[in-house]
């Protein structure tokens, strides 16, 4: 009898132990940030798409250049989910009436 409750017992355990293995697992993924300057006054027009190195571009199908000669944000937006990159956040910086609106995309894609 004690055999059988400690096989039991050794059992559950071995269960308990490689479900909170399981469940601990993260996924990492790699962030790419890309800036993108619209002119001033809401015409909404892109002035340029400017990518720095980065090292979640390495060994990616993705070019800064590419990147660069897009257009405006919905291409942009079509380029990274076709490259499989997920959209995740948009901030924007102004600091004038006048001036250029600065935006941050924030894209990231599973490892």
């Amino acid at each position: 009898m004690k055999l059988l409750i400690s096989r039991v017992l050794s059992c559950f355990v071995f269960l308990l132990m490689s479900n909170a293995v399981m469940s601990q697992e993260i996924p990492k993924y790699d962030y790419l940030e890309i800036i993108v300057v619209q002119k001033a006054n809401n015409s909404g027009r892109v002035k340029r798409i400017k990518v720095q190195e980065q090292k979640s571009l390495e060994g990616k199908k993705i070019t800064i250049k590419e990147i660069e000669d897009l257009d405006g944000t919905s291409d942009l937006l079509s380029y990274m989910n076709a490259a499989n990159w997920e959209f995740v956040d948009r901030q924007s910086v102004v600091s004038e009436e006048n001036d250029p609106v600065w935006m941050s995309y924030i894209f990231r894609k599973r490892k």
